[in-house]
């Protein structure tokens, strides 16, 4: 199985993460991730609301999340866990996730 990309801290820009941030649908997962604490299995975030979101989708979402930095994505057998980066992106673009995620109405309850 190939390792997955998670760029270095150095490696993220903001045009990424506000790429990521910029669907409504990636941003509630994000938010529900970085609300969670720890880890957010795709399980978990596989629905919003009333709304369930198909697997593809799914995981298509949480791959541009790790591309632009936002999380962090480890295997545990067949799951897929994964982890808020938001202190480590916060120390290097502080406040622009809380900003981003307060104008969607969504602030994460605890930021990892």
């Amino acid at each position: 199985m190939r390792s997955l990309f998670h760029p270095a801290i150095g490696d993220i820009k903001p045009e990424a993460i506000l790429y990521a941030l910029s669907d409504p649908e990636r941003a509630a997962i994000f938010a529900q991730i970085a609300g969670a604490g720890s880890s957010g299995n795709c399980a978990a975030l596989s629905s919003l609301g009333e709304r369930v979101i198909p697997k593809s989708s799914l995981s298509q979402h949480v791959k541009v999340l790790r591309e632009a930095g936002l999380i962090r994505c480890e295997r545990r057998g067949i799951e897929m866990s994964n982890h808020s980066r938001c202190s480590e992106v916060d120390a290097r673009f502080p406040g622009l996730i809380l900003a981003i995620l307060t104008a969607y109405g969504r602030p994460p309850a605890a930021a990892d």
